[in-house]
């Protein structure tokens, strides 16, 4: 049996999350090598005021996850497979030693300013909760302005990318077909969508700049729900995964038939944990945000101990 270390995305966010990680050696360095590479102190990042901005949010949940994931390494854990929602997927490739965190750090740092450049105002995401992936394209078929399919996180938990008032009509319309909810998402821009082709083509052109290498651990993409082995696959996934739709559901499922059974979510938060009780069983499914480290210590040497 095998692990998945997952790696959230936006939304995620929480204020204090870089101060809230273990004070251990390992992540001090992760944080100062983060502050070299952008000649600023990375650490004035997550304040609340702070994560108003999408380059600071995208940057500490970088961080955040790279810090968590070399802690784990350094007490002698290692995954089977890793996987990022959006964002994640670059801490992912880090750990998945395919690409160098200092220079994940610039171009997460690129991707976070072109992304609130191209939409500074009046776009977001919204999730509609209890309405299939059917249901929510017939909407989306017949939407005024521009409004598209972002996420697929689990069979009846989607999310939309748009102008806001395209979206708010949408949920009214998904409210009225039976929807359970309909939450504006705290994103301030329409990820994982058209909307986003041209910020994306821009951050591949910096990504042919920078070295990648062939995972040494299995990465499986967010967007396609697919291993990636190659370097120039992985270098598109990453560069363009912001004007994609992300399947996460396909990913977690593609996870567990690959004969992953133990999904431990790294920092912050536990969203990715509550997607991944659909798919794996009750116990399987675990975050490092709140749990003891003596504790995770113990999950991951028993799935190790059971592959033996």
């Amino acid at each position: 049996m095998s692990t998945l270390w997952a790696f959230p995305g936006q939304g995620a966010q929480q204020p204090g999350m870089l101060q809230a990680l273990p004070d251990a050696p390992v992540v001090q360095a992760c944080i100062e090598q983060a502050s070299a590479a952008l000649g600023e102190d990375v650490r004035l990042l997550d304040s609340a005021e702070a994560l108003q901005d999408t380059r600071a949010v995208q940057l500490c949940l970088l961080i955040a996850g790279v810090a968590a994931a070399r802690l784990l390494g350094e007490r002698g854990h290692r995954p089977d497979y890793v996987a990022g929602l959006s964002i994640g997927a670059y801490a992912a490739a880090v750990v998945a030693d395919a690409l160098d965190f200092a220079d994940a750090v610039r171009l997460v740092a690129l991707r976070g300013e072109l992304m609130q450049r191209a939409y500074p105002h009046g776009y977001g995401m919204t999730a509609i909760l209890g309405l299939d992936q059917a249901r929510i394209e017939g909407l989306l078929a017949d939407a005024e302005g521009p409004v598209y399919l972002a996420n697929i996180n689990a069979e009846t938990q989607l999310v939309i990318a748009g102008s806001d008032a395209a979206m708010a009509r949408l949920a009214e319309h998904a409210r009225a077909l039976g929807a359970g909810a309909a939450k504006r998402l705290a994103m301030s821009v329409p990820s994982h969508c058209e909307l986003l082709a041209a910020p994306a083509r821009e951050l591949a052109a910096a990504f042919a700049q920078v070295e990648l290498r062939a995972p040494r651990v299995r990465y499986l993409s967010g967007s396609s729900a697919r291993l990636i082995r190659d370097p120039e696959t992985l270098r598109d996934d990453l560069a363009m995964n912001m004007s994609r739709v992300v399947d996460w559901q396909a990913t977690l499922t593609t996870a567990y038939e690959r004969g992953v059974r133990l999904h431990l979510e790294l920092p912050p938060g536990g969203v990715l944990t509550g997607l991944a009780r659909r798919v794996f069983e009750p116990g399987q499914a675990i975050a490092f945000t709140g749990a003891r480290l003596d504790t995770l210590d113990a999950m991951l040497r028993q799935e190790v101990s059971r592959d033996r």
